[in-house]
């Protein structure tokens, strides 16, 4: 079982052990960093941070572009630390989502929430799954990968993808299906999560 439900946990369990002015000036500190690196892109920015029941605080960020229209884009607490923490560029790989988002002219706000259990269920079944499944395996072609919604006993439904033709060891990656769903409200790409998961059996298996 992949999946970073525990960083997220982590976050929550920070919150407990820090004060609330050290954890106030946290939300502070990675909001304003967001706003730095998306500034050195975008000239307007705006931030909004909501509280996420399952994973905490979450930074709702939108940009303009150059024809005034909006496109919103949603991180987690604790991959904006890990980033801002890393050798990695901020900037871009903030900036990388929203020029995903752009490529589809007219703005792309965050989608609506779902008001009933049954429009939930529709959205996974409709839009979550298949999004997922195709993702894959156009990744991968002509390799067969399975990919679909599984039941696992510790974390729920799942979507699962894995490489049948990995008989040794781990050759199956899955990500619970309220954390992809998560994603997909946030305008971030669920299916990232599997391709990095399956990427990386790719790699223990030596096959990149």
């Amino acid at each position: 079982m992949t999946t970073n439900e525990k960083t997220n946990a982590e976050s929550n369990n920070e919150q407990e052990t820090m004060s609330k002015e050290k954890w106030d000036e946290l939300i502070r500190a990675v909001r304003h960093n967001g706003l730095v690196s998306l500034k050195k892109h975008f000239d307007e920015v705006e931030v909004q941070v909501l509280n996420q029941e399952m994973y905490g605080p979450v930074f709702i960020y939108q940009v303009k572009d150059d024809s005034n229209d909006v496109y919103a884009c949603g991180f987690f607490l604790r991959e904006l630390i890990t980033l801002f923490q890393s050798d990695r560029n901020p900037a871009e790989w903030m900036a990388s989502f929203f020029v995903e988002l752009m490529k589809t002219k007219g703005g792309n706000l965050l989608p609506k929430p779902p008001e009933s259990e049954e429009e939930t269920i529709a959205l996974i079944d409709k839009v979550l799954v298949p999004q997922c499944v195709k993702a894959v395996q156009e990744e991968f072609a002509p390799e067969k990968v399975h990919a679909g919604l599984e039941l696992n006993e510790e974390h729920g439904p799942v979507i699962e993808a894995g490489f049948p033709s990995i008989r040794e060891g781990n050759n199956v990656c899955a990500f619970p299906v309220h954390l992809l769903f998560t994603h997909l409200m946030l305008n971030r790409d669920p299916s990232e999560l599997l391709l990095q998961g399956l990427y990386k059996i790719r790699e223990e298996h030596g096959m990149n």
